[in-house]
């Protein structure tokens, strides 16, 4: 069994709470922060065995990663492995110069930015304490600190939101020039405060969701971007001298490969086997206090090879390659599949190298889950 070249750090801590926000978080608790990176170090220490010598990939998330204490911080980028690519998740509001001279000196070289939007009385609606000033001068701060692998993220269906205004987000964002943007649908879980607020606005935005993302798709590619994954855009290799800016982090989820989790309600898949830490900081904190640390408290599940197989499918035709079909036959209905054929939105290739594969085509993209639930057995 190889170790996994790829480590996810969860960092929970957040000013306040959204009201859409479903992600494991803990507002405030500036009194545990350097508790809990000590005890995500010992994390660390317990399951280096499952780690590959060198790593392709370390991803801070959130929560709001730049939100914790600045010596916490710098205690766990100083304390991480070395990796090719090291990703921090940044709310624009907790920039400065000086966490940009932290992050850049614990070998950060890639910060994805969460703008979500660039209209005030959305960015209110979305419960987010931050700016389109913010964004903004965040984006320079991390320019003049000489980062140059920046992402945006961007979310559309917001109540109250109008195709144009998706439309000057679209322009806001392209003027700042990133190497990467991912633009997400939004998604409001059922019981919350949001839906309960907006119910009735979901209900029409979600009408709408067809028309954004085809919006999106439109505007990022006519502006050079290639539309590599999903909801992810990066500009394209021959315009960035040669770099491929494609999220290497998200890239090894889509492409099945094994990956280690740290901190409260961190998933981790290897050898076959997926677990999640339980999301419970104080247990968390327990498990791995200084005297005598142990693993937190942890959901199993066995991974069978058709869940493997079908994952692999599901995932992979997120991406604008072909996936390679060797293996995951089982995985495919073929009534299914020579259906989603006929009407043109899939295509099987035979790629040297690769052998026979299978992409979905420009327009099943744009339907691209409805495409995968069709064909997949």
């Amino acid at each position: 069994m190889s170790g996994a070249r790829h480590l996810y750090v969860h960092l929970p801590f957040c000013a306040h709470r959204c009201g859409y926000c479903d992600f494991v978080t803990a507002v405030g608790r500036r009194d545990q922060h350097g508790a809990y990176v000590e005890a995500l170090l010992a994390e660390l220490e317990l399951e280096r065995q499952r780690l590959a010598p060198e790593l392709e990939t370390i991803f801070l998330g959130g929560g709001t990663p730049t939100f914790t204490e600045p010596a916490a911080l710098e205690r766990l980028l100083a304390g991480l492995p070395d990796a090719a690519e090291v990703t921090v998740e940044a709310n624009p509001e907790t920039v400065t110069r000086e966490l940009a001279a932290l992050l850049s000196r614990n070998r950060v070289d890639r910060v994805s930015m969460g703008a979500q939007s660039f209209n005030t009385a959305l960015l209110d609606v979305l419960e987010r304490r931050t700016t389109p000033a913010d964004v903004r001068r965040a984006f320079h701060t991390l320019r003049d600190a000489s980062f140059d692998n920046i992402s945006l993220d961007l979310v559309y269906g917001i109540p109250g939101q109008e195709p144009a205004d998706l439309r000057r987000d679209l322009e806001e964002a392209l003027a700042l020039e990133p190497e990467h943007l991912s633009c997400y649908e939004l998604e409001a879980k059922p019981g919350t405060r949001f839906t309960h607020t907006f119910g009735d606005e979901l209900a029409r935005q979600s009408e709408a969701m067809e028309g954004y993302f085809g919006d999106v798709v439109e505007t990022l590619t006519l502006a050079g971007y290639r539309w590599y994954e999903t909801a992810s855009f990066c500009r394209r290799a021959e315009d960035a001298g040669g770099r491929d800016l494609r999220a290497r982090h998200n890239l090894a989820y889509w492409l099945g490969r094994d990956y280690l989790g740290l901190g409260i309600g961190a998933v981790s898949t290897h050898g076959g086997r997926r677990w999640r830490n339980a999301p419970r900081l104080g247990l968390y904190l327990a498990a791995l206090a200084p005297t005598g640390a142990e693993a937190p408290p942890r959901e199993l599940e066995e991974l069978p090879e058709a869940t493997r197989l079908l994952e692999r499918v599901m995932l992979g035709l997120r991406l604008d390659e072909p996936l390679p079909l060797a293996g995951l036959e089982p995985a495919l209905d073929p009534a299914g599949l020579a259906r989603v054929e006929r009407l043109g939105l899939v295509e099987r290739r035979r790629v040297c190298g690769l052998g026979d594969t299978l992409v979905l085509t420009a327009r099943g993209r744009l339907v691209g889950d409805g495409v995968t639930a069709e064909l997949v057995a």
